[in-house]
């Protein structure tokens, strides 16, 4: 569970070192909302599933013991700033981002210490070189290879083994992925349970598989969880960040809870990805109309055609947001 939730942490740590008052505030507050998401899947990691998030899901790993109250006095602080960068007015501050990095770096170092005692580190681990550990635990030395060895043959196997190998991984890339066709084809049947277990299946397998976590993410949004649904969300984006499909249903599931700008800033990099996306042009036009930006919405609601995004209206105060697909 440290390993996965250290994991998790990595790859949010390009958003915090981008972190910077010399960008624009709606480029520090995605940075800042990017890598909450992956703060909140790192203790969701951590308490082995949650479906809870924010300050509920800081409090949980508290009750459990597994933050100190330092540590979750700093995930507090920057999940404050979290939630007031959701304002697309907002300019985060200096004082936001040192609490977001803060909040960030404490709760790495105390998984880093907290790794468990089995995996690699600097110290006596290295003195062993050279050592092989019997089944008694004493070590004994490992002989020396003889001076003369036959390099020509030891050279063709490597070269033969590598073959093999590049041959293989090019077999495993070029077929088709029969296991995700098989949960699309569930899905667009209406067999969600089936649908979700393998989706999920594929992501245990494969935790950088975007695409899984993509129908992963639609399913939840579908059924009306929005948590989970932004969890295999940011999940999908931080596996592949140049996926325009995972970028476009991060922008569906903020969509979904109305957080319009936000929404806004993922379907254009959805659409920097693959422009020729009409699902994501139709549904900025949509999420442009919410921000009361008429004319950019109609325009682009014009230039992706008639789609499920034709039902978008200007907003009023009793509307609801679109159901994106």
């Amino acid at each position: 569970m440290h390993r996965q939730a250290l994991a998790a942490l990595a790859a949010i740590r390009p958003a915090i070192a981008r972190l910077d008052r010399s960008r624009g505030a709606s480029e520090r507050s995605a940075d800042i909302a990017a890598a909450w998401g992956g703060v909140e899947t790192a203790l969701r990691a951590l308490l082995g599933g949650s479906p809870v998030g924010g300050q509920q899901l800081i409090r949980e790993a508290r009750q459990r013991q597994l933050l100190t109250f330092d540590q979750a006095n700093a995930l507090a602080e920057f999940n404050a700033v979290r939630e007031r960068a959701m304002d697309a007015a907002y300019q985060p501050s200096d004082t936001d981002i040192n609490a977001a990095r803060d909040g960030f770096v404490k709760f790495e170092s105390s998984l880093s210490r907290a790794e468990p005692a089995d995996s690699p580190v600097q110290g006596e681990a290295m003195s062993t070189k050279g050592l092989r550990v019997t089944p008694l635990g004493t070590p004994r030395p490992v002989a020396l290879p003889p001076e003369h060895q036959p390099w020509g043959i030891v050279v063709m196997a490597v070269v033969v083994i590598a073959g093999v190998a590049l041959a293989l991984l090019a077999w495993l890339r070029a077929r088709p992925d029969t296991s995700l066709d098989r949960g699309v084809a569930e899905w667009q049947a209406g067999k969600r349970d089936a649908a979700t277990s393998e989706f999920e299946r594929l992501a245990r397998e494969n935790p950088k598989n975007a695409m899984a976590h993509v129908y992963l993410a639609r399913l939840a949004r579908e059924g009306g969880n929005p948590t989970l649904a932004r969890e295999h969300a940011t999940l999908a984006v931080q596996a592949e960040p140049g996926n325009g499909t995972a970028l476009r249903e991060m922008g569906a599931t903020l969509l979904a809870t109305r957080d319009f700008e936000l929404a806004r800033r993922f379907y254009v990099r959805a659409l920097e990805a693959q422009p020729d996306d009409r699902a994501a042009q139709g549904y900025l036009g949509c999420t442009l109309l919410m921000l009361g930006r008429t004319d950019e919405g109609t325009r682009w609601l014009n230039r992706a055609g008639p789609g499920t995004w034709s039902a978008c209206v200007p907003p009023a105060p009793s509307d609801q947001s679109p159901r994106p697909r």
